[in-house]
């Protein structure tokens, strides 16, 4: 791959519009670069777990792979009626997270964010996670998006917050249990 970036900075967004994958000029505001951005965001959260000392191989390797979906995602969204994601990437999230989720104790309370520096990224990363959802679903009112986008964004948040009760465990033997204030 040669150089696809030769120059960062355009100025053709000074104005308050963004080119789409295909070029198509929009707003910055619009659902489309909404629901990228977020995307986005959702990916960069994922990152600061990544950089968080102590992830256990497995946790590395799945959150690598999810990075890699997500920039795929955000393609798909960059470029309407352009398709990357598939099912198969939503079976692997269900297997995943099935297999982190077999070792922890059912759930009897609501839990906080909170564990340790990784849980809590991981769990600032399954916040970001729903809103890119919300966000892409606010999309899909108004424009084509694809079933297994929305679906993977669903099964990704789900999984974070399984990754999350792992790496509060790790960190300090458990969750952050929700106790209901008493006045």
């Amino acid at each position: 791959m040669g150089n696809r970036l030769s120059k960062i900075y355009t100025r053709t967004g000074d104005q308050g519009s963004t080119g789409l994958g295909d070029g198509t000029r929009v707003p910055k505001e619009n659902p489309r670069v909404e629901a990228y951005g977020t995307v986005d965001e959702a990916n960069s959260a994922i990152g600061v777990v990544l950089a968080t000392d102590g992830l256990a191989p497995g946790i590395r390797e799945c959150l690598t792979r999810i990075q890699h979906d997500l920039f795929d995602l955000g393609g798909e969204l960059c470029i309407p009626g352009h398709r990357m994601m598939s099912a198969a990437q939503i079976e692997r999230l269900e297997r995943e997270l099935d297999a982190f989720n077999a070792d922890l104790p059912p759930l009897q309370e609501f839990i906080l964010p909170g564990g340790g520096p990784a849980a809590a990224a991981c769990h600032l990363a399954r916040a970001v996670c729903r809103r890119a959802e919300r966000r892409c679903w606010s999309l899909a009112r108004t424009e084509d998006v694809a079933p297994d986008a929305l679906k993977y964004l669903n099964r990704l948040s789900d999984l974070l917050f399984v990754v999350a009760r792992v790496l509060a465990r790790q960190a300090q033997g458990g969750d952050v249990v929700w106790r209901r204030a008493r006045e």
